[in-house]
């Protein structure tokens, strides 16, 4: 097969895609004593064209460096297995390699035939027990093999790859009881010895590449050991085993278990706390995890700026994941609540915002008037009195109680009323606090957490309060010159009925790279999440051994393996689903009501909209059984590629190792036309007609089956289904439909944005497609909904 578009990834000064004409006026001297850096290295010819005379992707990769680089020409003469310039050798996700070159050597690269472009090194960040319940999972409580569990006998045999940082192997969410040996298609390896590594973590690797420049001859594999809490967290959150008593600092117990407790674990550490998840790092995780045989990639990482799919790791990497039949599930980012900051974009991720799950560690102030403020405390101090402390507020400044205002005289025996905020942590204001001798803390929210409150474990007593409820007590307090207030303790609390509330924090879209796409996709829970860490964070001793190997963490981090552990829930249930097939039964099915049976909101108790809230709240119980399905091939994102502008070389590089493409001789297909499981329509040129075409695919239980098409659209938006009604003889028949909008009265939409859906109805299913129509592009921001239909 011939592949355009290969890659390699070289340590180099500065940026570029290299033009002849730069080229002309720079004078390259043939060696390396400039700095080296990083490159990732797109380049047009495939191995394919040199198999014959290169053994291997690397010495052929390594044979393309020797021919601009003078020592690495040297270290393959006198050694031919020689690659010590080159860091990465990539073999599926992108066809090139990764190694360390100077500035002049890029030049040089620059006139070879076979190169395409340079890319500079990138760095990534981390977006950082009771939701098995919470989400259907586990049936009747008394019965962790009810439920879904049951139906998908709880994930085994299905492979779990986590990208992320370090692991604590040997935490009990790690366990090996009950869990049969990897099947046999199983590639990885764990370099844990053999106390740690089992038929749990089957897969335990350390991608730090760069350290071993640093340490040039070491090679010994660098340990995948954790530097932070969030690999452990997000290992344990998607596929963690049964681990009865688990508990955060006495609050939450019940036994926590992953998403898909009887699935194996393989950790990709490509994260660390001072070097971030580095680009070249991410690309050979995924180059190796899809030839290691995992079933699932499950990704909380990401970048906050809108760069291209050609150069983004996760993009490229997952691409490759879906030819092999390999679901990727990643998170949304944590920048909410602006719009257009929605990470992990590429049509085929399942791209995931978080919500509040309903539980709560209730933590009252009481006030000297009997009023009460429900907040939220991780420590809650056994038998604390219910007192009524003297108040007092940091009045200084923006209140956020900075160390210098924190003296002994003034706080002692008082509860101190603190924003969040200023030059400390929370943690820390409380550790001031302590060592004043206060009584107690009542910490405020900022105003943009709205309803939210993500609870610490201080070292004294502490009520986390919201933004409204301290406005509350801080008029309370103006108003007598004694202020007094009591701390109540009323440990866990569940089944808020307001739950799930889209977190302020989670990435709000629309995508910037494929405004025709809507993102996120889906919803899943990502609000002070409990699972297995090293290590605790907060200041408080734990009271319990287990109470030391869990804690919360919230952010799209959390919500990402969640989706991935019942993803692997799915596919046990469907192996031969694809992955498009897969996340369409989770969007079409998923949920868009909360526990009150009223549309899901958002932090300020507005209805959320599709930007923040994707399709729903993952329904895993009904994506078992959708219906029907919004399937696609790798192959069909191709043109959608061509579509969206990409060259020739571009598009080749990121189907990679798919056979290159010429675009000219494809029919370009519009976003609006990728048979997704969503609908993104403009309704902002004449004749203000739009038609959007699909294709479902019946994989019912029964082969005969009849569904009708019900369209809630506010009326600014006519909308027409062509036919509208969709009969099936046998299952996987594939039926297609067109749907039509319009702008009322034949002319423009009238207001900004209209949310909608489609249903299709039979007697047995629902299956939900989220419509989105806008009057304009979305180029200023302004994605606010003006009219909504449906829920």
């Amino acid at each position: 097969m011939a592949h355009l578009g290969a890659v390699l990834c070289i340590r180099v000064a500065l940026v570029v895609v290299l033009l002849p004409s730069l080229l002309a006026t720079v004078a390259v001297a043939h060696n390396d004593t400039g700095e080296h850096k990083n490159y990732l290295i797109i380049v047009r010819k495939p191995y394919e064209y040199d198999h014959n005379v290169y053994k291997t992707v690397s010495s052929w990769h390594a044979s393309l460096l020797a021919s601009v680089c003078d020592t690495a020409k040297e270290e393959l003469a006198t050694d031919p297995g020689a690659e010590t310039r080159l860091i990465y050798s990539y073999r599926n996700v992108v066809n090139g390699f990764c190694a360390r070159v100077t500035r002049e050597e890029v030049y040089e690269m620059a006139k070879k035939d076979w190169f395409v472009k340079a890319i500079p090194e990138k760095t990534y960040k981390l977006m950082t027990t009771y939701t098995p319940k919470m989400v259907g999972l586990t049936g009747a409580p008394a019965a962790y093999h009810g439920g879904l569990w049951n139906r998908s006998n709880m994930g085994e045999g299905m492979i779990i790859g986590v990208l992320d940082d370090g692991i604590a192997a040997g935490h009990p969410s790690f366990d090996a009881a009950g869990m049969g040996p990897p099947p046999a298609r199983w590639k990885g390896r764990c370099d844990f010895n053999s106390s740690v590594c089992n038929n749990k973590l089957i897969g335990a690797r350390s991608f730090f590449e760069s350290a071993k420049w640093k340490w040039r001859g070491v090679d010994d594999p660098v340990l995948p050991v954790y530097e932070l809490a969030h690999g452990t967290h997000t290992s344990s959150t998607a596929g963690g085993n049964f681990v009865p008593g688990a508990n955060v600092m006495g609050n939450g117990f019940g036994t926590a278990a992953g998403m898909a407790p009887r699935a194996h674990l393989a950790l990709y550490q490509v994260c660390s706390e001072d070097r971030g998840c580095d680009r070249d790092d991410i690309l050979a995780a995924m180059d190796d995890a899809v030839d290691e045989g995992v079933d699932v990639l499950s990704i909380s990482l990401g970048d906050d700026e809108a760069g291209d799919f050609a150069g983004d790791p996760v993009a490229l990497g997952a691409y490759t994941a879906i030819m092999r039949g390999v679901f990727v599930s990643s998170s949304a980012g944590n920048n909410g609540p602006n719009p257009l900051t929605v990470s992990n974009e590429a049509p085929w991720l399942l791209t995931v915002a978080a919500s509040t799950t309903g539980r709560k560690f209730v933590a009252t102030v009481k006030l000297g008037t009997g009023v009460e403020f429900d907040g939220e405390a991780l420590y809650q101090p056994p038998n604390f009195p219910s007192t009524q402390w003297p108040l007092i507020a940091d009045t200084r400044g923006d209140g956020t109680c900075s160390d210098e205002h924190l003296m002994k005289e003034h706080v002692a025996g008082k509860l101190v009323v603190c924003n969040q905020g200023g030059n400390l942590t929370g943690l820390r204001k409380g550790s001031y606090l302590h060592d004043a001798g206060a009584a107690g803390m009542v910490l405020i929210g900022p105003e943009f957490m709205g309803s939210m409150v993500q609870p610490k474990s201080h070292i004294l007593p502490v009520a986390q309060i919201v933004y409204l409820s301290g406005e509350e007590l801080k008029a309370y307090m103006k108003s007598t010159k004694s202020p007094t207030a009591a701390l109540i303790y009323k440990g866990t609390v569940f089944g808020d009925r307001k739950t799930p509330e889209v977190a302020p924090f989670s990435s709000r879209g629309p995508s910037r790279q494929n405004q025709g796409i809507l993102k996120p996709d889906i919803t899943g829970p990502g609000v002070n999440i409990i699972a297995g860490v090293p290590v605790t964070s907060g200041l408080a001793t734990p009271p319990n051994p287990l109470a030391a190997k869990f804690d919360i963490m919230s952010g799209t981090s959390m919500a990402a393996p969640h989706l991935s552990g019942i993803a692997a829930l799915i596919k046990k249930a469907h192996p031969k689903w694809s992955p498009a097939a897969i996340k369409s039964a989770m969007m079409t099915t998923a949920d868009t009501l909360d526990r009150r049976r009223r549309p899901i909101t958002d932090q300020k108790g507005n209805n959320a909209n599709m930007f923040g809230l994707g399709a729903g709240f993952i329904n895993p119980t009904k994506a078992m059984n959708p219906g029907l399905v919004y399937d696609l091939t790798a192959q069909d994102y191709v043109p959608f590629l061509c579509g969206l502008g990409y060259s020739d070389h571009e598009v080749s590089s990121i189907i990679h190792p798919a056979p290159s493409v010429s675009c000219k001789q494809l029919p370009a297909v519009e976003q609006k036309d990728l048979n997704y499981p969503s609908i993104t329509v403009f309704l902002d040129r004449e004749p203000y007609v739009v038609s959007v075409s699909r294709a479902v695919t019946n994989v019912g239980p029964r082969g005969k089956a009849v569904y009708a098409a019900k369209v809630d659209m506010p009326a600014t938006v006519l909308v027409t289904v062509t036919p509208d009604t969709l009969r099936f003889k046998k299952v996987n028949q594939v039926r297609k439909f067109t749907v039509t909008f319009r702008g009322a009265n034949g002319g423009p939409m009238k207001g900004g944005v209209a949310e909608g859906q489609l249903r299709w109805v039979s007697p047995d299913h629902v299956v939900r497609s989220p419509i989105v129509v806008s009057a304009q592009k979305f180029l200023n921001g302004n994605t606010s909904s003006s009219d909504h239909a449906g829920h």
